[in-house]
């Protein structure tokens, strides 16, 4: 992987830790936040993206209104998928096997739909990225997944984790065979699943303005860092760099997380958690050298 495309997911990373840190702590507001920060985004990266637009960055055609269709769909889907998971069962299960399954099933799907060429530094860099969220989400005790109650977490974290590959290989196909500028891309399919989800927030209206006194602050900081965090992702597709390298070099954020749980939460952090980011570091590193 070129080394500004690796710079780029590294700090993608970095980004998406951060805004899933402020997110956290409105985790109570639930739908609400969701709208209101994918307001934010869509106000504040607008003269960015209809700038691109303008300029006649954005190709026309069929194949790039149906990329950012679903691109939105799949992205509104995997929201809702993943809200609903945390509803039937623990954060520490959900979110560990989609973003587990996730970048295993998009480079799967890199590999059979978009032509790129596996090799034996990219399986096993992947296969450790892999190996490394799972001793960060559960500390080296891998049988809580045997718990009765885990059982839904495993089916709605496996179910996040496909809509995960899905919107990656599509948007890669957008950003890469298409060459939709990665910031009018997320921006189209943000302001999407804005319209989409408007009618609900709206029919109660008083409910949603309730929840969300005192948590504006941290809409603005999400809607503001969570776009770009993707942006930078599709930026080191467009520049080239491999959907089966970037998917699970990706997910450093798990990663990042557990250092930030750590150092900020004061969260407990094993040395299973330590052995999982080594791991994860190690994998990484594999897929930067292929």
């Amino acid at each position: 992987m070129p080394i500004t495309s690796f710079a780029l997911v590294v700090l993608a990373a970095i980004t998406h830790a951060t805004w899933n840190l402020l997110a956290k702590r409105a985790a109570s507001v639930g739908a609400p936040f969701v709208f209101a920060y994918n307001l934010v985004s869509c106000i504040a990266y607008a003269p960015w993206a209809l700038w691109l637009v303008a300029k006649g960055a954005l190709p026309l055609g069929w194949p790039v209104l149906i990329c950012i269709a679903a691109s939105g769909l799949i992205h509104l889907a995997y929201s809702l998928t993943l809200q609903r998971g945390y509803q039937l069962a623990d954060l520490s299960v959900v979110y560990p096997v989609a973003r587990g399954t996730g970048p295993m099933l998009s480079a799967m799907g890199a590999f059979l739909l978009l032509g790129e060429r596996p090799s034996y530094l990219r399986i096993a860099g992947l296969l450790a990225v892999v190996a490394g969220i799972a001793l960060i989400a559960t500390d080296g005790r891998l049988n809580g997944f045997a718990r009765p109650a885990a059982r839904d977490g495993v089916r709605w974290g496996g179910a996040t984790g496909a809509l995960i590959a899905g919107y990656t290989i599509v948007d890669a196909w957008g950003v890469k065979a298409l060459l939709i500028p990665p910031v009018v891309l997320d921006w189209c399919a943000n302001s999407l699943r804005f319209v989409l989800l408007a009618p609900a927030i709206m029919r109660n209206r008083r409910v949603a303005t309730q929840a969300m006194r005192g948590y504006w602050p941290l809409a603005f900081g999400v809607g503001l860092l969570s776009p770009i965090g993707y942006i930078l992702v599709l930026g080191a597709l467009s520049l080239g760099a491999p959907l089966s390298i970037v998917a699970p070099a990706r997910e450093m954020s798990m990663m990042v997380g557990a250092l930030f749980g750590m150092l900020l939460l004061r969260e407990r952090v094993g040395p299973a958690r330590l052995a999982g980011c080594a791991v994860m570091v190690a994998g990484v590193l594999l897929l930067g050298a292929s």
